[in-house]
């Protein structure tokens, strides 16, 4: 009864604060809470659906920094043709947040669950106020989730969803981090080889100039609300001559020393990857929460050490977390504090705030030494945690059994 209670409670949450979502996005040109976030989807992702719709993708457009399979979401708004292209891009988006939150529910009722993911998802993403229904990053994520979600049941299934996302956005692909070695993993990646591959060479033969985003990957510096942005904004108050300026879709530095801050990020994120395949190596322990606090703490590592960190970053973290949270064994539980307090910053560094950071005051400045300390944290202490959890074992008291153990057994095999 108190289960069900709680999924009536959860439906409520959704309702109002989607409504409300919805309703900020409808007024977007009042500029409730800061500046204009839909200018993106009737501007931009329209002006590509054009392009893609005549067989091609945007080869020459410095702003598209896409895996081709994204082509196949800023299209979909085309099978809802009753509506304009935003109402559709809009509509698809609430969708795939419903699913998201429809899954982790379903998750946190079975046996050895908790519905804690879904309260996550259902109260965290409403901290970015209305930027998420203005970005496609709530349909990646929602293969993200449905991927990781899925590998208890079908390893197939968790890789097919995996390839598809890695396919849109790139990211999807660090989820599969913490499968467990052996069959499971040999399962998961050629589900993945497969689906990937059969998808990739569709789309090569439907589209032209599918690799055109890595031109234009490759040529991004160093955006403002990045960890090297937040050194060289507190370097303008040294007396640093740098400035910030629009290139390849963000607003970026230019000036002394930038190059060397882009190659550094570039590093680091070189370095956490060796982290991540050093713990793999190491990792002894596994229970059902590793595979979620694995990604997790991945995509947390490669965030904080990217050159970008969009607002809409915050989504997959929070997706994350959520999964994360519907099992009794995750790691990650003040990790999750941490993100839910940097998503809540986000939301006042873009839109609200968002003049000053660009400008560099000592607010803006302040706002993004806050948001991004709390990111770093919260990738040192995933990281740190799941190390822990995995690498070393607890002692257990004679005649016990590990809990995970006790609760992976069924009636049929004891």
């Amino acid at each position: 009864m108190r289960r069900r209670h709680l999924l009536v409670a959860l439906a409520a949450t959704w309702l109002a604060s989607r409504a409300l979502m919805l309703w900020l996005l409808a007024h977007d040109s009042l500029g409730i809470l800061g500046g204009r976030v839909g200018r993106e989807v009737w501007h931009l992702y329209h002006h590509w659906y054009g392009v893609l719709a005549h067989g091609a993708f945007p080869a020459h457009d410095t702003l598209w920094q896409y895996p081709p399979g994204a082509g196949l979401v800023l299209l979909s708004p085309g099978a809802l043709p009753w509506w304009t292209y935003f109402q559709a891009f809009v509509a698809l988006t609430v969708l795939s947040d419903a699913a998201v939150a429809c899954a982790l529910a379903r998750a946190g009722t079975r046996p050895g669950r908790r519905l804690a993911g879904a309260a996550v998802w259902v109260g965290g993403l409403p901290l970015l106020v209305r930027v998420p229904f203005a970005r496609y990053d709530v349909q990646v994520t929602a293969l993200a989730v449905l991927s990781l979600l899925a590998l208890a049941r079908s390893t197939r299934v968790c890789g097919a969803f995996a390839a598809v996302g890695a396919l849109v956005k790139v990211w999807p692909a660090l989820v599969l981090i913490g499968v467990r070695r052996g069959r499971d993993s040999r399962s998961v990646w050629s589900s993945v080889a497969l689906t990937g591959a059969s998808l990739f060479l569709l789309l090569v033969f439907a589209f032209r100039n599918p690799l055109a985003f890595v031109r234009q990957q490759g040529g991004r510096g160093v955006q403002i609300e990045s960890l090297g942005g937040t050194l060289l904004s507190l370097a303008t108050h040294a007396g640093w001559p740098g400035k910030v300026h629009y290139r390849y879709g963000a607003m970026e530095f230019t000036g002394p020393y930038v190059s060397s801050v882009a190659h550094a990020s570039l590093a680091l994120t070189a370095v956490a990857f060796g982290l991540l395949l050093l713990w793999r190596v190491r990792a002894r322990h596994w229970t059902e929460a590793v595979p979620f606090d694995a990604a997790l703490s991945a995509v947390l590592l490669f965030t904080v050490t990217s050159r970008v960190i969009s607002p809409q970053y915050m989504i997959w973290l929070v997706g994350l977390a959520a999964v994360c949270l519907t099992s009794r064994h995750t790691t990650q539980r003040p990790v999750v504090a941490l993100i839910l307090a940097s998503t809540a910053i986000s939301a006042v560094i873009f839109p609200v705030e968002y003049g000053k950071v660009i400008e560099c005051t000592w607010t803006g400045t302040g706002l993004m030494v806050l948001r991004n300390g709390l990111l770093l944290a919260a990738a040192v202490l995933s990281y740190v945690r799941l190390w822990r959890a995995t690498t070393t074992r607890a002692p257990e008291r004679a005649g016990s059994r590990p809990e995970a153990l006790r609760e992976s057994r069924t009636p049929a095999s004891l």
